[in-house]
């Protein structure tokens, strides 16, 4: 099957990805042409149905990025790094006979042409290099550049301009400066075609893993209909009744994911009158969806007198409550030190996994049994319970009190003491 690929560039830029896409198999370019970077920004309001997105450079990336949000498909740029850099320098030294020191140079990173000097075994820094790494994302000034290689150029220190921006180039010639596009290696531009193609099927198969819902509607059956057919719309879904109340839908996680982002959940769950609860699964088989799926509307279940909907991937990550919150948590402990941990506290998976994420999602180290209780939604005793295993084990520690009242037992602080980041 053909990747579309969404190429946004100067003309330049476009010829030269065409000369180069026959090299590889099953691509597409359709192309979006500016005559500067600031109009990248239009130009993804003009994007035609597209597997990736891939972008001339960091410029047109970053002026584009608040519209990136809402593509659901990759986006990448083109890295200008030292290989651009060393080809560029190469082709002007043959060509021009122009020394590296009577070159002026622009880019996002001065570092690149820093590690070129220092791997050819030039040890002094790079005389006339401007970075503009500062000027993004909102800051950007071509002219600045333009002004920073024409005055050098007039004032007899440097002979060339080396650019990365096209814009600037046009402008350059304009104003009789010698100057120079930075080079897009061929090796580059193949690679970055080959990532965006790799990235786009990538997404294609995420997306198109099943998914199943399982929705409990306890209303009149005239009641049900109604919100099932605007349900099943959202997500493209064929509906199984399991009983009164209770139904199944079949869909992809690409319309899960879709009605997730676009806050059609969200509305579904608040306007409805009567409690709702719904568990998506996600699943490499049909049968793994429908599994997950029971399990997160079990989660989905516990929040009593409120609608509610929890999505379990195939991943075993739980993610939800919704519309509350978007919190994710690991049902499935595959680590050999926390399976350990488990095993000898005898608490579930879940437990210990939803500990490290509030654990994670806390800028403070320490903690009470009353903030963990407020994460988990459960009761202070349960808490107390679970902590008591894992203060005795020795992957919690207490490490002071408060008193918070003037009277009654003063509350511990606790600290967690096993590690949170794999």
């Amino acid at each position: 099957m053909t990747t579309k690929i969404a190429v946004i560039g100067s003309a330049d830029f476009i010829n030269n990805i065409f000369s180069i896409a026959p090299r590889i198999e099953d691509i597409e370019i359709e192309p979006y042409v500016y005559q500067q970077p600031q109009e990248a920004a239009e130009l993804i309001r003009l994007l035609k149905p597209c597997d990736a997105v891939f972008y001339s450079g960091v410029l047109p990336f970053y002026f584009s990025k608040e519209m990136q949000e809402q593509l659901p498909i990759p986006v990448l740029f083109l890295e200008q790094d030292e290989m651009a850099i060393s080809s560029s320098l190469l082709s002007i030294n043959y060509h021009q006979n122009i020394a590296i020191e009577r070159i002026s140079i622009d880019l996002i990173d001065s570092s690149f042409v820093e590690n070129v000097l220092t791997d050819i075994g030039i040890d002094r820094a790079p005389r006339h290099v401007m970075d503009y790494a500062d000027m993004l994302p909102n800051k950007f000034d071509a002219t600045e550049i333009i002004d920073f290689h024409h005055s050098r150029f007039k004032s007899g220190e440097t002979d060339f301009a080396l650019t990365s921006v096209h814009a600037v180039y046009d402008e350059l010639q304009q104003l009789g400066v010698p100057s120079q596009r930075m080079l897009d290696p061929t090796k580059a531009l193949i690679r970055g075609l080959q990532d965006a193609k790799a990235q786009a099927e990538s997404a294609k198969n995420h997306s198109a893993t099943v998914a199943v819902s399982y929705i409990s509607l306890p209303v009149p059956h005239g009641v049900q209909n109604n919100y099932l057919d605007v349900f099943a719309n959202y997500i493209h879904a064929s509906v199984q009744q399991i009983d009164d109340s209770s139904f199944k839908l079949y869909s992809t996680r690409g319309d899960i994911e879709s009605l997730m982002k676009n806050g059609a959940f969200h509305e579904l769950l608040l306007n409805w009158q009567e409690p709702v609860t719904v568990g998506f699964g996600y699943g490499a088989t049909t049968a793994e969806a429908e599994q997950n799926a029971k399990i997160a509307r079990s989660f989905a279940t516990k929040h009593e007198n409120e609608s509610c909907g929890y999505i379990l991937t195939e991943e075993k990550e739980l993610l939800g409550p919704y519309p509350k919150e978007n919190k994710t948590q690991r049902l499935r402990n595959d680590h050999p030190e926390l399976l350990q941990i488990a095993k000898e506290t005898k608490l579930s998976p879940a437990n210990l996994s939803k500990i490290i994420q509030f654990s994670k999602s806390r800028q403070s180290l320490q903690f009470t049994a009353a903030d963990l209780s407020n994460y988990l939604q459960v009761t202070r005793r349960s808490t107390e319970r679970i902590l008591k295993k894992l203060v005795d084990h020795g992957s919690v520690k207490i490490v002071g009190e408060e008193m918070t009242y003037q009277q009654g037992r003063p509350r511990a602080i606790y600290e967690l003491n096993i590690p949170i980041y794999r």
